[in-house]
């Protein structure tokens, strides 16, 4: 593909990761931010990062020649000439929406236009740019040097060409890309709301310790991190945004309503990792976990409950079609690393167990929380499988 130039806007972790793998890559890119020591610190940053890499063989030239590729800037205006730009600010409307809309009058209609946000409505942040076909969504995963997820969020108003452009100029970076309907959440962060949701929600009944949860979801469903540690280390300010957000933007549906108990914990400034108390504590950056219960049956339950909400998710947004069932499984797998994908998960424990589950649960708590999606019970009725 032909090298561009790309223009990143935001020099934090985010926006300092996607313009080092766009300069690894081979392009030119400017990277901006309104302060001149956030830059200072983003290219020392990608420094270390590259060197690390090129120690490893993991770079086909020196680190020196790919940081030689980026250019800082300060200016919008030194955005003309870009060919795509990302902006990677902080995750507010008004902010992205102001950013994306100036610097389109500054790249005219030459350059796409995408926002690395998270949860946040692909159509209001266009609605202010002069040329809101060129505008769409590319949303990496931390850290963009080692996640090789990106979520591809066309608009409404986007160019098909657009939509087109930008998932082939990604797949170049070595990416791999999932397109998604633009909805609160897209898809890895719609459908992993319950994996932290549903944890708190069973903490909060007195059923399990956190970390009795995290034992369960770790030694028997082969996750990674259990949903606290998780938590923790993503940030309970972070975490319980994004869930707020996507409730919001969901028309308030009780099935994505946040938590008290981690809103508590972010007021409090109790963040996790990064301050040294959340759902743990951490002493030497290693988190004090309670000894967890080994009870069998209740680790089973656990992993049930929330395996069923998390198959749910999954079914509502093939359902909605907020995705292809392929683009699910590969975002769920890939993004979040979950251990097999959540629609072949319900094909294994049988997808009348997980919709005689959520009835159940239904029944107990008289919730809309714990309704079935209509897929499942289709396909309940009618035994069929998502796949072979």
């Amino acid at each position: 593909m032909t090298k561009i130039t790309i223009g990143v806007a935001g020099a934090g972790a985010m926006g300092s990761g996607i313009a080092q793998v766009a300069a690894s890559a081979g392009h030119q890119v400017i990277l901006y931010d309104t302060q001149q020591q956030t830059i200072g610190n983003a290219l020392s940053m990608i420094k270390t990062s590259l060197q690390k890499l090129a120690a490893k063989g993991r770079l086909k030239e020196s680190a020196d020649e790919v940081l030689e590729r980026i250019k800082p800037a300060q200016k919008l205006n030194e955005f003309a000439g870009t060919a795509f730009f990302i902006e990677a600010v902080i995750e507010n409307l008004a902010i992205k929406k102001s950013l994306l809309s100036e610097v389109q009058r500054v790249t005219g209609t030459n350059c796409i236009l995408a926002s690395n946000t998270s949860s946040l409505s692909i159509a209001a942040l266009s609605s202010g740019c002069p040329h809101p076909s060129r505008v769409l969504g590319t949303h990496f995963f931390n850290p963009p040097v080692l996640m090789k997820l990106v979520e591809i969020i066309p608009g409404i108003r986007t160019e098909e060409s657009v939509l087109h452009e930008s998932t082939g100029l990604i797949r170049s970076w070595n990416k791999l890309t999932v397109q998604a309907k633009d909805t609160p959440g897209f898809i890895v962060n719609r459908i992993a709301r319950p994996f932290y949701g549903e944890a708190i929600r069973i903490l909060e009944e007195g059923i399990a310790s956190a970390s009795t949860i995290d034992h369960a979801m770790k030694s028997l469903a082969g996750f990674k991190m259990g949903p606290f540690e998780l938590m923790d280390f993503i940030g309970n300010d972070v975490n319980y945004t994004v869930t707020e957000t996507v409730w919001k933007q969901l028309f308030y549906d009780p099935r994505y309503k946040p938590s008290q108990t981690q809103r508590r914990l972010a007021e409090a400034g109790m963040l996790g990792y990064k301050t040294g108390e959340g759902f743990y504590k951490y002493v030497d950056q290693t988190a004090v976990v309670p000894p967890p219960s080994d009870n069998i049956q209740l680790l089973r339950k656990i992993v049930l409950r929330i395996l069923v909400m998390l198959i749910n998710e999954a079914a509502d947004a093939l359902y909605l079609r907020i995705a292809s069932k392929d683009d699910i499984e590969i975002a769920m797998t890939s993004g979040v690393n979950y251990p097999k994908g959540l629609l072949k998960w319900a094909d294994e424990i049988g997808i009348d167990k997980v919709v005689d589950e959520l009835l159940k649960l239904k029944e107990w708590y008289n919730e809309e929380r714990y309704r079935p999606s209509v897929l499942l019970r289709k396909m309940a009725e009618s035994n069929k499988t998502f796949f072979n």
